[in-house]
């Protein structure tokens, strides 16, 4: 009888933690939460899942990254930047990543040639970039004025420990990034 009852408490364990780890969509299976993006400047977040619900906020910027948070039927729930949460009709929406650049002061965000390397340049608060990879911290972003490396915490579309789309390569281009950093901070 122990046995049985041991048995119930460690699959019920392991099934109460499998629901609370790999959380997927009931509509797409894919991951939730996750990050996606505006397919058009014109978008209308409403308060449910309808056409028949009222419009809480009208987007007009394409490309604006955005968070889904649920999904039903055709309909996603999703969370901007400034944490307004409403309901989008799937065609709305794309799967490429864009990044927003935080706004967090008066300071523009510094871009870099590579992680931890030179200043390139500066971008200003609430750009929406292109998002093409990241490592741990860093993140490599473009659009058509300019790319580069820019630090995780800097900008709002993507995970804290989020690694996207790296290359098998990665791992040495990594050390050659270290030895230069090595070489040009002596």
């Amino acid at each position: 009888m122990k046995f049985i009852i041991y048995s119930f408490i460690l699959l019920f364990s392991c099934f109460y933690s499998f629901i609370i780890i790999a959380k997927t969509g009931i509509v797409t299976g894919l991951d939730i939460p996750r990050f996606v993006s505006l397919k058009s400047n014109d978008a209308n977040l409403r308060i449910g899942p309808s056409i028949n619900y009222p419009i809480e906020i009208k987007y007009v910027k394409q490309n604006l990254p955005i968070e889904i948070i649920e999904e039903f039927d055709v309909w996603r729930k999703v969370k901007d930047y400034d944490n307004n949460i409403g309901w989008l009709h799937k065609s709305l929406i794309k799967g490429d990543r864009y990044v927003l650049i935080k706004n967090t002061g008066l300071v523009d965000k510094k871009i870099y040639n590579r992680p931890n390397g030179k200043l390139i340049g500066l971008i200003q608060q609430n750009n929406i970039l292109k998002l093409k990879k990241c490592l741990l911290d860093w993140c490599y972003v473009f659009s058509k004025d300019i790319k580069g490396w820019v630090l995780k915490n800097d900008i709002w579309g993507v995970y804290k420990k989020e690694i996207y789309n790296l290359s098998l390569l990665q791992p040495l281009i990594n050390q050659y990034w270290k030895l230069l950093n090595y070489i040009f901070l002596k």
